[in-house]
């Protein structure tokens, strides 16, 4: 963590945050980067796929499609000619939690571009010839991710492992779903969600002048300040984990697959999510990782092997993920069994405990280079009521010894408390 501390504070300082809240509710955090070439316009929504009911299944990646077909003031493709004049670009992305849309454009331009985002989102129109329109798109999208061999082995893991959990379901939704969906439907996700204690506004970059009056005489000082009741994402229940074992074919899958997930800590328990990032890097992440060194330098007998995790807002997830060819499946199996086993025996030594450290350092550090990826990472945390400087993740990690990485989270990372899932290929014929 001191190699990139270091140079951090003499080059790239990292960028201050300002925090606060409008009156309904909405909260704002401005990252000050006079020097960077553009500036960042993210707004956030606690709207992922995790919010819809039963029947609304994929209604919120569709509403992000439908936001960009025009809004109270803009007709469809009127906001993108209007950014790309400005010389900026737009775009959005749905998540399980949430879904944020935003821009990069000059500096000068930063204040148009914030009235043209918060009408567009804010503000969407819905209209019906549109929507029957769009709605052809993203079945086709749906179709799309059906036919990809890899997507379905992720999908057929989630749905197993997470039970009756939203995580368990594809966030593009389910085509019978769509198919039914109105915008009248849409648009009543959109009152129930787009209200000032669940949106977020983030700017990183060089910041408008008047920046706060601005936005306190902006459509988003104008949304409804109340959460609906039985909604607030704080207090939907948390991921119920089965644990299991799944044996599968798919057609056109490319190797088999050996996939294993456990389950971690929300993304609030930033400590436990630390230390289980800690592990996940010391046992998979480099050739000198644990499970890299032996199956694929040493024994050679898996094509790839990875280790990662997945925060989220309800309960995170670790994914592993082996490719191999069938003949060596079951050996794969066994020694990563015994490699996770024998992780109990002793504690970690501390060369790999700050070879992890520092890779993750690294990588939080190397985020902040961007005004986009500043702005990504200040409005995720805001918008989940975790205010705090970009770095201050980092200081989880020096809690982290070989001795309760050994005794805490180790533990947790055994094949008993798993979640397994072999993907084979399907053989011509079948």
């Amino acid at each position: 963590m001191g190699l990139c501390l270091a140079p951090l504070a003499h080059s790239t300082p990292e960028p201050n945050l300002q925090h606060w809240t409008l009156k309904n509710g909405t909260s704002c955090v401005v990252a000050s980067m006079p020097d960077a070439p553009l500036t960042c316009l993210d707004l956030w929504c606690k709207a992922g796929s995790s919010s819809e009911h039963k029947g609304e299944e994929g209604i919120a990646h569709f509403l992000e499609h439908m936001v960009f077909k025009g809004s109270s003031d803009l007709n469809a493709g009127e906001f993108d000619r209007a950014i790309e004049a400005l010389g900026g670009s737009s775009n959005a992305a749905t998540g399980f939690d949430d879904v944020h849309f935003h821009v990069l454009v000059p500096p000068t331009a930063a204040t148009e571009a914030l009235e043209l985002l918060l009408n567009l989102v804010l503000t969407p129109a819905l209209r019906p010839e549109a929507y029957a329109t769009e709605r052809d798109v993203v079945l086709e999208e749906i179709a799309q991710y059906q036919d990809q061999p890899d997507d379905q082995v992720l999908k057929q893991l989630l749905e197993a492992c997470c039970d009756e959990h939203p995580y368990g379901r594809p966030i593009l939704g389910f085509e019978a779903s769509l198919k039914k969906s109105a915008p009248e439907q849409m648009r009543e996700f959109h009152r129930r969600h787009y209200r000032g204690p669940n949106c977020c506004l983030a700017i990183a970059g060089a910041i408008p002048q008047g920046l706060e009056e601005i936005l306190s005489n902006s459509q988003l000082a104008a949304l409804d300040e109340i959460t609906t009741e039985g909604v607030d994402p704080a207090c939907r229940p948390n991921l119920s984990f089965q644990k299991g074992r799944l044996e599968i074919q798919v057609p056109r899958l490319e190797s088999t697959r050996l996939l294993m997930t456990w389950p971690m800590p929300p993304a609030r328990n930033q400590e436990m999510v630390m230390g289980a990032d800690l592990v996940t890097t010391l046992l998979a992440e480099g050739r000198r990782s644990r499970l890299v060194h032996q199956l694929r330098e040493e024994l050679q007998i898996v094509e790839s092997i990875d280790m990662d995790i997945t925060v989220l807002e309800q309960g995170s997830l670790v994914l592993l993920e082996a490719c191999c060819q069938e003949k060596q499946l079951k050996r794969v199996e066994k020694e990563i069994h015994n490699l996770l086993q024998a992780s109990l025996a002793s504690t970690p030594k501390n060369q790999e405990i700050e070879r992890a450290r520092q890779l993750i350092s690294n990588g939080l550090c190397f985020s902040l280079e961007a005004a986009s990826q500043v702005a990504g990472i200040a409005g995720n945390q805001a918008l989940w009521n975790r205010p705090q400087p970009l770095l201050a993740p980092l200081k989880h990690l020096s809690t982290w010894t070989p001795e309760r990485l050994h005794k805490e989270i180790l533990p947790l990372l055994q094949p008993e408390h798993s979640f397994t899932l072999i993907a084979r290929p399907m053989e011509a014929g079948q």
